[in-house]
């Protein structure tokens, strides 16, 4: 197949992703649920909706635009997807086989309907995939390997795949920075960062950078439309437990009634609980924000005023030309040719 051969199928599977019907969604996600819980209509809708917004052939063709992608001998490229939320290894999937190269998925036992069922699609519109793609349960025998996962599994495959060119993404989450001027509006876009996925992904926001002085009355109540997360067992189970935490330990904290806020350092929280800290000025923030700028993959801000954010609303709707743990994907394939296999 060629670049254009397999541009063509990638971009068809956008088109077909943003035609499928409220049955089919409800279908997919029902088989997707199955495995996972948390993976409900709304949620399968919104990943879908998100890929199929990165396969539109103009920004396929301007991301591609930049990169030196030439008839290459296929390397065997192991890809670890992770399962928190729907189809979270995408952007690993398309980047591999858009390159030319194999695509040896080892799924996540929490996310395996979908990922099948999308590369069939793929397959389906151009069967010369048929051959680039193999799931696996062990990455033997690849020559460059892509994972993802927790601090505790990074240490594994940093161990185990140590002779091979990798990529290795740890735990990272997401902050939102306000000044204390932002309007309902503004606040209640806010809400779409921390509740989608019910805040299971790293691009959610954990945690709210705010100034001295302020306080949450406005934010709680801007947040109240997000109310129906506590209808879902699985979060309502997390938001009890993590009250009952807060309460037994006598934490100072807020809570609206599905969501709880409490002052802490800490940049990750756990499910239905958002961290708060505050700062003083504007090189403080700077420098509480750089002292954990590791452990952070967005930073959310009205209309996007803070450096290097994005606007309220839009941190689960990634570009495809914005890579997880700013580690440009493509280029590391494209420089496979270059890299020397450690020796041992």
């Amino acid at each position: 197949m060629t670049l254009e051969n397999r541009l063509q199928a990638f971009i068809q599977l956008g088109r077909q992703l943003q035609n499928l019907s409220p049955e089919q969604v409800q279908e997919l996600a029902l088989g997707a649920r199955r495995q996972n819980a948390w993976f409900d209509e709304t949620n399968v809708h919104n990943a879908l909706e998100s890929i199929a917004a990165q396969l539109h052939e103009t920004k396929l063709r301007n991301w591609l635009a930049n990169y030196p992608i030439v008839p290459v001998q296929p390397r065997k490229i192991g890809v670890v997807m992770a399962g928190n939320i729907p189809l979270v290894g995408f952007h690993d999937l398309l980047t591999v086989l858009l390159s030319g190269n194999f695509l040896y998925a080892k799924l996540s036992s929490e996310d395996t309907f979908l990922p099948k069922w999308l590369l069939q699609q793929l397959i389906t519109i151009e069967p010369g995939f048929q051959e680039f793609v193999q799931f696996v349960d062990l990455l033997k025998d690849v020559d460059a390997i892509i994972a993802t996962g927790s601090d505790n599994t990074a240490r594994y495959f940093e161990y185990y795949f140590a002779k091979k060119p990798h990529i290795i993404r740890k735990n990272r989450s997401s902050l939102a920075v306000l000044t204390g001027f932002e309007s309902p509006k503004e606040l209640a876009k806010l809400g779409n960062d921390i509740f989608q996925y019910y805040g299971l992904g790293c691009r959610n926001v954990a945690k709210l950078f705010v100034p001295e002085g302020y306080t949450v009355d406005t934010l709680l109540q801007a947040l109240e439309p997000y109310k129906e997360v506590l209808n879902h067992h699985k979060y309502a189970n997390n938001y009890d437990y993590n009250k009952s935490i807060l309460l037994i330990n006598q934490t100072p904290h807020y809570d609206n009634g599905f969501l709880l806020l409490t002052e802490n350092k800490q940049l990750v929280s756990p499910i239905s609980v958002l961290h708060l800290e505050y700062y003083t000025d504007q090189e403080n923030l700077k420098q509480k924000i750089e002292a954990q700028s590791g452990k952070i993959q967005c930073i959310v801000s009205a209309l996007g005023w803070y450096e290097g954010s994005v606007p309220f609303g839009e941190a689960q709707c990634p570009t495809v030309d914005q890579y997880a743990d700013k580690v440009d994907t493509m280029a590391f394939l494209l420089s496979l040719d270059s890299l020397q296999q450690v020796p041992g």
